[in-house]
């Protein structure tokens, strides 16, 4: 029986609640969550790599679920984020950890692998590629793309919009997201007027979890993440490794529809270590809720290869 503890680490001026399994001085794996997801979403991968003799800490990410939500919208920066993940390495006196991110998590560890490039032995990206800094600020080019208001990522910039429409019902939002994540989280003129049935993969109790979390705290914490775009910009502009030079994996469902705006023909402008992508038939974005068995077995192979 794989043990899971939860505990709180005090990093970088805030505190996480971690969720954490698996021996200390084993290889460490550090889970990176999205939006809007917790730990929690990791609950079928923490007790498969703790088995295969990994030290796994899976963190609420700062604005989430037991973590600090600090109110200031500039405390939600790049910069910040992977100095909170830094500063769990720290906590258990780890200097290097195979960093795996899904959703909003994928970009935190990436950009993990160029702001402390000495602290990362690989990367997994889950859903979203890793990308190359853009040539201008990310809300612009978006806007020349797609106006102003049906993006659901220029819908978030607005503080206090997404926050109240999305926390007027969270059980109705998280339902939403699970079921219909391509139309869940833009305007409300823009979603479908009667939800998709609950997912197989996803329990009622599961989804109580997140409605509880997110009833709690509200959704602005994650939605600051977003207001940050072209701020990380700007911060980004000289990193102290160029390129992420560690192996690296992008895993995703070939039914995301985040797919269809994180292009992929650009990851070697970013990734010069080994690449590799898997793309899970007919699996969407939540994709190790949804595929647990195969996304465990990827996790396993790619740190079987990296700790050989």
């Amino acid at each position: 029986m794989i043990r899971t503890t939860e505990r709180f680490v005090a990093t970088n001026g805030v505190r996480l609640r971690v969720t954490e399994a698996g021996e200390r001085g084993n290889p460490v794996v550090l889970l990176a969550h999205g939006f809007p997801e917790l730990a929690y979403s990791w609950r079928h991968q923490i007790p498969a790599l703790a088995a295969a003799g990994y030290h796994v800490l899976a963190p609420d990410q700062r604005g989430y679920g037991g973590s600090s939500r600090p109110d200031d919208v500039a405390a939600y920066n790049i910069v910040e984020l992977t100095s909170d993940l830094a500063g769990l390495l720290d906590d258990v006196g780890a200097r290097r950890a195979v960093l795996v991110g899904h959703d909003w998590g994928s970009p935190v560890v990436c950009n993990f692998a160029l702001l402390h490039p000495d602290r990362v032995d690989g990367i997994v990206a889950m859903s979203v590629p890793p990308v190359p800094r853009p040539p201008a600020p990310p809300t612009e080019l978006w806007r020349r793309a797609f106006g102003d208001n049906y993006f659901y990522i220029l819908h978030f910039q607005e503080p206090g919009v997404a926050d109240a429409e999305l926390g007027a019902d969270p059980a109705a939002t998280m339902h939403r997201v699970f079921a219909d994540v391509d139309s869940a989280l833009g305007p409300p003129e823009t979603r479908r007027s009667e939800p998709s049935p609950l997912p197989a993969w996803i329990t009622q109790a599961e989804l109580d979890h997140y409605v509880a979390e997110f009833t709690r705290t509200g959704f602005t914490g994650g939605l600051n993440w977003y207001r940050n775009f072209d701020r990380n910009w700007e911060l980004t502009a000289h990193t102290p490794a160029a390129t992420i030079d560690v192996p690296t994996l992008f895993l995703a469902g070939a039914a995301d529809p985040v797919l269809l705006f994180t292009p992929r023909d650009r990851v070697r402008d970013v990734v010069t270590g080994p690449y590799r992508e898997l793309l899970l038939d007919g699996a969407g974005h939540w994709v190790q809720q949804e595929r647990p068995a195969e996304v465990n077995e990827a996790l396993l192979a790619f740190l079987a290869e990296i700790h050989r």
